[in-house]
């Protein structure tokens, strides 16, 4: 299963590590995913979210 929000579409983005010596080596930021149950069309639904997609959901119902 793919690392993406399935709300905001977040993927994983990749560049590099830099050491003090500027060498540039691969690595991977992960987006933070959580399990949560949201309502789509009216029924609970079990998503991968981000942690911040899940934040300003939260923020939107509390309105």
């Amino acid at each position: 299963m793919p690392r993406v929000c399935s709300v905001s579409g977040k993927k994983t983005l990749s560049g590099n590590k830099r050491s003090h010596s500027l060498h540039a080596t691969p690595r991977k930021w992960n987006v933070n995913l959580q399990k949560a149950t949201i309502m789509v069309d009216g029924k609970p639904t079990r998503v991968r979210i981000s942690a911040r997609a899940l934040k300003s959901l939260k923020a939107q119902q509390a309105k």
